[in-house]
């Protein structure tokens, strides 16, 4: 899978040749022309699908499947699936709009290319994939994307000692924020765990304003210690809090504790990296199969070409 072309004001970006790299003002909508190459001696069936990513630890590590974000609302393919005859290459089109109202500031993502073996009873299906990475920087005067903190949580019990957690969020962004999200619960020992519960949200927070949340513990839980964690959404923004929190024995409040955040994408990364290294077995082992099963006079397998991607004028 490779660019077909690129901006003009790029060509001599040599990252600009393997990646969709752009800097766009809101209301800005682009196209970039992609090649899909099947070198294979099968026809086959290939997905095609914008994907969520992040850099992390250093790394550009692409979510699983298609994780929805702003860039992949706003990333779309002419044709999201591709019938391509052994030895062949297809073309397709990526475009790019970017709303009226986005908020500044740089995005990641990946246009992927999928097959998949398929799979049959007491098998196990091969998925590989291949893609391009998408830098996208937004510019402008919009205001700054959503963003919240959540600044501590307090544990609880009402006069009829029934347990609730309370957590003060602090709007740091630049949008407003509708809320909604879960608490569970894990026991500091032993292995007891508890949730989830929803939120109960107030009002919707503006720019700058903290208020406090509230999640009621619809189960009879022991004092603790807990390690409560609390993951809350607005639109497609997710951020998951942490803290140790006690609960009472007797009605009261005890003292608010600091929240923090958990390592982001940390779980996905890994999961991302276990899959990266499982799709490569599994293409080397694919590989190495059918050249094993090739007659000695068949002749090999042709390559495409690919040629470098050919600099245009669009934005």
């Amino acid at each position: 899978m490779r660019l077909v072309d690129i901006p003009a004001s790029l060509a001599n970006d040599p990252r600009a040749r393997q990646y969709i790299i752009d800097d766009l003002k809101p209301g800005t909508t682009v196209k970039r022309r992609i090649e899909v190459a099947n070198s294979s001696a099968s026809k086959w069936r290939v997905n095609l699908y914008p994907g969520a990513a992040n850099i992390t630890h250093g790394s550009f590590v692409g979510a699983i499947g298609a994780k929805e974000t702003e860039l992949t609302t706003w990333t779309k393919l002419d044709r999201k699936r591709l019938d391509i005859p052994a030895h062949s290459v297809i073309r397709d089109t990526v475009t790019i709009a970017v709303p009226k109202d986005a908020a500044p500031g740089e995005r990641y993502g990946a246009v992927w290319a999928q097959v998949s073996s398929g799979h049959k009873a007491g098998s196990v299906a091969l998925v590989s994939r291949a893609g391009i990475r998408i830098y996208l920087s937004v510019s402008g005067q919009n205001p700054p994307a959503a963003k919240f903190t959540v600044n501590t949580m307090t544990a609880e019990r009402d006069r009829d000692g029934r347990p609730i957690v309370h957590a003060q969020i602090h709007n740091t962004g630049g949008r407003a924020l509708d809320l909604r999200g879960t608490l569970k619960l894990s026991a500091v020992s032993g292995s007891v765990n508890a949730g989830p519960y929803d939120v109960q949200l107030g009002t919707t927070l503006a720019p700058g304003q903290s208020e406090p949340v509230t999640a009621p513990v619809t189960d009879e839980v022991a004092d603790g210690p807990w390690d409560a964690t609390l993951e809350l959404k607005s639109g497609l923004l997710d951020e998951t809090y942490r803290a140790r929190i006690t609960f009472p024995h007797e009605p009261g409040i005890a003292g608010a504790v600091a929240a923090h955040l958990l390592s982001s994408g940390s779980p996905s990364v890994l999961i991302g990296a276990l899959l990266a290294l499982v799709t490569l077995l599994s293409a080397a082992l694919l590989i190495t199969t059918r050249r094993r099963r090739r007659s000695k006079n068949r002749e090999p397998e042709l390559q495409p070409d690919t040629p470098e991607p050919t600099a245009t004028n669009s934005p």
